[in-house]
């Protein structure tokens, strides 16, 4: 079995101070994708750097305290390769780990932002995340496409549609996007087991909204059709705290 968790940290130093390495070290998983987590390698310490029975393999954005992924993983992969789209690139947004069985990318989508100022960049990151997918199923690949998608796909995966029908995240156009992606075959695996409304994977700082669980589901993990068979279940650990975002996981019969 394959036990993968994703964790937009806010920040992999602030989270550290919290006991991330901790945290790290009890979570039973083969790979953890982090994504936001708003650092270079040279202002890591060995605590991050060499947790015991992990690798560690950074992509920073440019823009220094800005966005950025990571992986801790136990198994080496067969190759680490970024998108290979420099706009998405400079920003640190995907990293594709290769492995015999599957790919996982971990990806950081855009915010489109309010008034939807950067929704032009998010669609066209969506669209090359999206032809990336494909061209992999075509290759024979089965793949896992975990990371914050910052959508919220449908009204039940938020707790108030009606008051945030023109906020980003839950924009018409960022929601169709996702009606392509999963009519093109790639399953939302956290519903494949949870239907019932109330599972939340974000919530804002502010007004207690996660004390109240006022939140949003923008975090997951996506499989290609032909490796649905393959998933024995997925989950929101809403219970660790740390970040405004919690981990979600996916466990895959390997």
């Amino acid at each position: 079995m394959q036990r993968i968790l994703s964790w937009n940290v806010n920040g992999l130093r602030a989270m550290q101070k919290k006991g991330f390495v901790e945290w790290l070290g009890g979570s039973g998983a083969d790979c953890v994708c982090l994504q936001e987590v708003k650092v270079e390698l040279v202002q890591l310490d060995a605590e991050l750097l060499e947790v015991p029975g992990y690798r560690f393999e950074l992509f920073p954005a440019v823009r220094k305290g800005y966005s950025g992924v990571a992986t801790y993983y136990r198994q080496e992969p067969l190759s680490i390769e970024k998108l290979g789209c420099a706009e998405f690139d400079q920003e640190g947004r995907v990293m594709i780990l290769e492995y015999p069985d599957f790919s996982l990318l971990n990806c950081y989508f855009p915010n489109s932002q309010e008034a939807g100022a950067r929704l032009e960049y998010k669609l066209a990151f969506c669209a090359a995340i999206l032809e990336k997918c494909r061209d992999l199923v075509s290759r024979g690949k089965n793949l896992v496409l975990c990371g914050d998608y910052n959508i919220a796909h449908k009204e039940i995966d938020l707790a108030r549609p009606r008051e945030n029908v023109s906020s980003p995240g839950f924009l018409p156009e960022e929601r169709a996007w996702m009606d392509v992606f999963t009519g093109a075959g790639f399953t939302d695996t956290f519903r494949l087991f949870h239907p019932e409304p109330g599972q939340y994977t974000w919530w804002s700082y502010r007004s207690r909204a996660r004390e109240k669980n006022i939140g949003w589901r923008i975090d997951y993990h996506c499989v290609n059709e032909g490796f649905r068979n393959r998933v024995l279940d997925a989950g929101i650990q809403a219970s660790v705290t740390g970040s405004d975002h919690c981990p979600v996981t996916v466990a895959l019969d390997l």
